[in-house]
């Protein structure tokens, strides 16, 4: 079943073609790469799909519906979850409450509820709390579950920020450069977290640009200037002349 579909999207500002008449076709349950060089529109593309930017042309389409002309806020409320290239901790918060605090969409309790304390609002809160700390033990964050945000190694602040995406329940998960800027050793940590969300059910898409995510992708699709280049298995990706030329610069990768 395809989960998340694009049909000619495009995206220019000014005479700027950022995104080129794109076609992307999402698996559910498959752990999809989007990959080029800086500058093909990796990003560009997330923020078309989150509602971040309206395209000039073309449609999103999530689990048959258009929401193209969805918002941010809408476009998570569906299931869809991200992670950004720079992530957005409260830097002085613990581990604990980054995670809980994202639980904005579900539970919910009102105002009043809040200020009376009500039983509603404690069994949220007990939600709450019982679901973070799934989450950190799902991603091997419980340990570190106490320390601020801003003490974490790089590594595990973007594993933070796939934490806190967690938080909305996603059905889809965008991860937006999770091993940029990581060391030996956080990138293999980071690896090994993104290959147990597919054992959890949800679908992930993965932009990247170091090679290393091919190790437990299922389908790769690479972009240059906007424009798909590629599209087929990691082993295919390796081998494919133009991909080689355009993001390797030279006559083979392995």
């Amino acid at each position: 079943m395809i989960l998340l579909e694009t049909h000619e999207l495009t995206k220019r500002f000014g005479g700027l073609v950022a995104m080129d008449a794109l076609d992307i076709e999402i698996e559910e349950g498959a752990i999809h790469g989007l990959i080029g060089p800086n500058g093909a529109g990796k990003s560009t593309f997330f923020n078309l799909v989150t509602g971040v930017l309206a395209p000039t042309s073309g449609k999103v389409v999530y689990d048959g519906r258009d929401i193209t002309k969805s918002r941010p806020h809408q476009v998570a409320a569906m299931g869809i979850g991200r992670t950004f290239q720079l992530n957005p901790l409260f830097g002085d918060f613990t581990v604990f409450d980054n995670v809980a605090t994202a639980h904005h969409l579900n539970p919910g309790s009102s105002v009043p509820s809040i200020y009376f304390n009500t039983k509603k609002h404690r069994e949220n809160e007990a939600w709450v709390r019982k679901n973070t700390e799934e989450i950190l033990e799902f991603l091997n964050l419980s340990r570190v579950k106490d320390e601020l945000a801003k003490n974490l190694p790089h590594g595990y602040q973007k594993i933070l920020g796939v934490a806190r995406a967690l938080a909305i329940k996603p059905r889809l998960l965008m991860l937006d450069e999770p091993l940029g800027g990581m060391n030996p050793e956080e990138i293999a940590f980071s690896i090994g977290a993104i290959s147990q969300l597919r054992d959890r059910g949800i679908t992930v898409l993965v932009v990247e640009h170091n090679m290393q995510v091919l190790s437990i992708l299922d389908h790769v699709t690479v972009i240059s200037f906007g424009a798909k280049i590629f599209d087929g298995t990691p082993e295919e990706v390796r081998r494919d002349k133009t991909v080689i030329e355009t993001y390797f610069g030279g006559d083979d990768y392995e």
